[in-house]
């Protein structure tokens, strides 16, 4: 590394302050420069390929050991008579929309096992979808009266909504029971909002109040005895997605699945997206340290790590070919023939 020290004797300086201000405006402080030699430059990438290929191949283990168990049913669960009309058929409320499916597990699922439903080709990052709510409404209730916002839900017949907007309007409302053999397999439903969503963003005293009571009805109905707080199903899904393709946490099975165990699900297959093009999915996962099964954080740190190790042969190559040959004149043995 260079030390540059500044110099002052050109212009006369009275006090320490003004010799510093000088300096300082002269860019003339001591600074330190880093010469990257190949050497340097060389070490440095090899040292970095060494630490993200091995925490690239434990971090894509850690995914590939979560077992996850993906089903689509939306377009299996709709009656074969309306397979040219799944519009109609989503829309006409005389049709019951139950429907069961069979999960084999293929590997063994230890406890507990989150339940997401997963929604694709669904938009809720859309900027009027993402603007219509309260969130003020959602903490105090009836008391806060400007919910201009949540057009065009903001009231109805007169009255104001609780909780307006698109989103709360829009809640999913499938439903799933599952079943093996012959007991049903219970499912916690407790505890899978956020805890700040629950205590900050919910009010503990702010009920439901004239929700989906109007002539389109949009998804779930919500219980008007039950405060915001405590519906976490609707905490969830407010808490709006940043892509098209998105999970949701349903609940969770506390109890393991073994292998080969054939899991009966009932569901509701109550949500509309068919007028979309929208597709429904079923996800049973496991998680470990990392989270649940995500092979791209792996991938990443493995393609960086060789990345690195490629530049620094390429360097190395490269420093090899052309590094400068001495003149013969001044190799060691024939500096005393020059001499004489």
């Amino acid at each position: 590394m260079d030390v540059d020290e500044g110099s002052t004797s050109e212009v006369p300086l009275h006090s320490a302050r003004e010799k510093a201000f000088y300096l300082f405006t002269q860019q003339k402080l001591p600074a330190c420069k880093p010469v990257l030699t190949p050497a340097w430059v060389i070490t440095t990438f090899l040292f970095m390929g060494t630490i993200f290929i091995p925490v690239g191949l434990v971090t894509l283990r850690a995914s590939r050991s979560v077992v996850e168990i993906v089903d689509r049913y939306d377009i299996e669960c709709v009656p074969e008579p309306f397979k040219s009309n799944k519009l109609g058929y989503i829309k006409d409320s005389s049709i019951v929309k139950n429907c069961s499916r069979f999960i084999k597990v293929d590997k063994h699922m230890k406890a507990p096992i989150y339940i997401y439903y997963q929604l694709d080709n669904y938009y809720q990052n859309h900027r009027r979808y993402v603007k219509s709510r309260s969130d003020q409404q959602l903490l105090h209730g009836l008391g806060y009266n400007n919910t201009s916002p949540c057009k065009p839900e903001q009231s109805n017949n007169g009255l104001p909504v609780v909780p307006c907007g698109l989103i709360a309007w829009s809640l999913f409302n499938d439903t799933y029971k599952f079943i093996r053999g012959t007991s049903e397999l219970k499912v916690n439903r407790k505890n899978i909002a956020w805890k700040s969503d629950r205590d900050y963003k919910f009010g503990k005293h702010v009920y439901p109040f004239n929700f989906q009571n109007g002539t389109l009805i949009g998804g779930a109905k919500l219980d008007p005895s039950v405060p915001l707080s405590d519906q976490e199903d609707l905490i969830v899904w407010m808490r709006t997605a940043a892509l098209p393709s998105f999970r949701k946490l349903y609940g969770r099975i506390e109890e393991d699945l073994d292998a080969d165990d054939v899991i009966v699900v009932n569901l509701m297959n109550n949500y509309n997206t068919y007028s979309f093009g929208g597709k429904k999915k079923l996800v049973l996962s496991t998680s470990n340290w990392l989270g649940g099964k995500n092979d791209f954080l792996g991938f990443a740190y493995i393609y960086v790590g060789s990345s690195c190790i490629f530049v620094a042969v390429v360097f190395i190559l490269l420093h090899i070919k052309i590094r400068p040959y001495p003149d013969t004149p001044c190799v060691s043995w024939n500096k005393k023939g020059i001499s004489n």
